[in-house]
């Protein structure tokens, strides 16, 4: 039997076929969740629509996580879909194209600053506690996505280093907040892939190449690798894992000095 049928999810962050966020809901579809999605913008919501419904999916509603009172509408929207949720997925991340050029203090703002960790970082704590209601009781687990960029430093990376590493921060305390109920809350460090997010970071196609040449496996990572990492932590097989930050980055994370 598929190890997540029976479960409900919802996937905050789904914005192409190239996103993250789309291998983690082809890789729950394919073991058995019921998925559900948000949007941010109109503009995006045909889009999200019909790859929802390529993974089974009929549900797509609006969110905008930088507003509680939308995050509690989408909750209260999706309690007209269904009486429980098993998974919230957090797939956000945000910093002004402008912080995310040449020097890191040359670039930050206390305005880019802010932006970067209310989406980046506050969003998946209020996500959190406005899905508390639906999640009692069912053994749940919440799940975001972090960068390597959040503990060390990346060229370009900048403003959106300390938001992944208030991210991280965020995980554990969730976990030990939500640990009595039962719900777990986990991170994906994944490697740097060729998403609509990561077209925005400066010499971007360097830092691929970069890390192909020093990751122990050689290569890239794929969506599909961290898709099928984010619906183990996020089922029962993964049930005494909580408050940790997994890599899949081909281990690049492992290394102080590539080959030569």
């Amino acid at each position: 039997m598929s190890f997540l049928a029976g479960k409900r999810a919802l996937i905050i962050g789904l914005a192409s076929n190239r996103s993250i966020a789309w291998g983690i809901a082809q890789a729950m579809h394919k073991q058995g969740a019921e998925l559900a999605f948000s949007y941010q913008t109109e503009k995006l919501r045909p889009r999200v629509e019909k790859m929802g419904a390529e993974c089974g999916s009929q549900i797509a509603l609006p969110c905008d996580v930088t507003s509680d009172d939308e995050i509690a509408a989408l909750f209260k929207s999706l309690e007209q879909h269904w009486d429980g949720l098993d998974i919230i997925v957090h797939s956000v991340a945000y910093a002004p194209q402008e912080a995310l050029q040449g020097n890191y203090l040359e670039s930050v703002t206390r305005d880019s600053f802010r932006l970067a960790h209310d989406i980046s970082a506050y969003s998946f704590a209020a996500l959190a506690k406005a899905g508390l209601p639906m999640m009692q009781g069912r053994s749940g687990a919440l799940l975001t996505m972090s960068y390597l960029g959040g503990v060390r430093t990346v060229p370009h990376y900048n403003v959106m280093g300390p938001a992944k590493a208030s991210l991280e921060a965020n995980v554990r305390y969730l976990a030990q907040a939500l640990g009595a109920q039962g719900i777990r809350v986990n991170a994906v460090s994944a490697g740097p892939i060729r998403t609509l997010a990561a077209s925005g970071i400066r010499d971007f196609r360097k830092m691929l190449a970069a890390f192909e040449q020093s990751a122990p496996l050689r290569r890239c990572i794929t969506i599909e690798e961290v898709g099928n990492t984010a619906a183990f932590l996020c089922s029962d097989l993964a049930s005494g894992i909580t408050g940790e930050v997994v890599y899949v980055d081909g281990g690049f994370n492992t290394i102080a000095m590539a080959d030569f």
